[in-house]
């Protein structure tokens, strides 16, 4: 099995991280993206820190990091080998970060607009039924900066995550609470992958205002009704986004 090259790591200056993750996340995108297969073996410890130029410790942090996460596996005398896909935690916001910050594939896209079908119309209902007034004012904060900041945005997208993640907590269900960060940080990269085709994609304002005004009216069947068809658009835009790689 031949082993897998390091990668050359940016400056640790760049982006306030702190080397490990920098570490980490160069390898993480690297055997998200397939650049480094399922089964590779990495390179031995001296090889890639002489390659990389950093110390023992920053390099062992990177690993333990996606040993955590599921994405290899390290033993005594056998290496760090990347671990089948199955056994990645998919749902962990910084994985789908690296899978974003690559090209995704159509059939993980797709599989994570599934996920988001299967849970957010629910929480959408389940929202309208158990509000607090205190989550409404959130919603209303993240809808009014959406409006100001537009989707093409960072802080468009951010108060776009915040909204999602408000609907969620307004669930009172703490299982559906607990997937708020993966489901956000999906929100957050499927809108920024849209913007970043040449077609200017829908503006999903006007559905996120009647998602509003339907947990604001507690009908809980035009909550889930209009996250569906949320979704669906957002499925559609992220897909034409992707065939401008194709």
């Amino acid at each position: 099995m031949k082993r897998a090259r390091a990668a050359p790591l940016p400056s640790e200056k760049g982006g306030g991280l702190k080397l490990h993750d920098q570490i980490a996340n160069s390898l993480g995108i690297r055997i998200v993206s397939g650049a480094i297969p399922e089964g590779a073996l990495l390179p031995t410890e001296k090889e890639a820190i002489d390659g990389l130029k950093v110390s023992r410790t920053p390099y062992r942090e990177a690993i333990r990091k996606l040993v955590g996460k599921g994405l290899v596996s390290s033993r005594p005398n056998s290496g760090t080998r990347v671990s089948p896909r199955r056994s990645w935690a998919l749902l962990d916001p910084e994985v789908l970060a690296w899978m974003f910050a690559g090209e995704p594939s159509v059939q993980a896209v797709k599989a994570l607009f599934e996920l988001r079908m299967i849970v957010e119309p629910e929480a959408a209902a389940l929202a309208a039924e158990r509000r607090t007034t205190e989550q409404l004012s959130q919603m209303g904060h993240a809808l009014e900066e959406m409006a100001e900041h537009g989707f093409n945005t960072s802080r468009g997208q951010i108060a776009d995550g915040q909204f999602h993640a408000a609907i969620l907590q307004a669930s009172g269900n703490e299982f559906l609470m607990a997937l708020t960060q993966s489901i956000t940080t999906s929100v957050r990269w499927t809108t920024f992958l849209k913007w970043t085709a040449s077609k200017r994609p829908r503006s999903a304002l006007q559905l996120h205002r009647e998602l509003f005004s339907a947990v604001v009216a507690q009908d809980a069947d035009q909550a889930k009704s209009v996250t569906k068809t949320l979704l669906t658009e957002a499925m559609e835009d992220s897909e034409a986004a992707l065939a401008k790689y194709g």
